[in-house]
């Protein structure tokens, strides 16, 4: 993708990922890489602010021989991801108003 993506548009994604599914780092990365060009560097921060912010939750899993860990969103992530989402789709809509022409200084 062209267009920057911002760390908060960042904890969305994840937010909306483990909200479908817990999933583990490199699994998230995967999805998120689909519309950023981010690495592990900056995903993982991310990762650890959201929770200690205590919207997503870890545990442990072993997957072939290795263990794995698990992210999952809490209550509070999830009341987080519907701000979010409220926050984006009116930036979104602004964004189309602008290019369509339906919004004006």
């Amino acid at each position: 993708m062209y267009y920057p993506v911002s760390a908060l548009l960042i904890e969305f994604l994840i937010l909306s990922i483990v909200d479908t599914q817990d999933s583990y780092g490199y699994e998230i990365s995967q999805t998120v890489k689909i519309v950023a060009d981010i690495k592990e560097s900056t995903l993982y921060p991310i990762l650890k602010k959201l929770e200690k912010g205590g919207y997503v939750t870890t545990y442990s899993q072993e997957f072939q021989g290795r263990k794995r860990k698990y992210y999952s969103i809490t209550d509070d992530g999830k009341k987080q991801l519907e701000l979010l989402h409220q926050e984006w789709n009116s930036y979104r809509d602004t964004i189309d108003g602008i290019i369509e022409g339906r919004v004006r200084n």
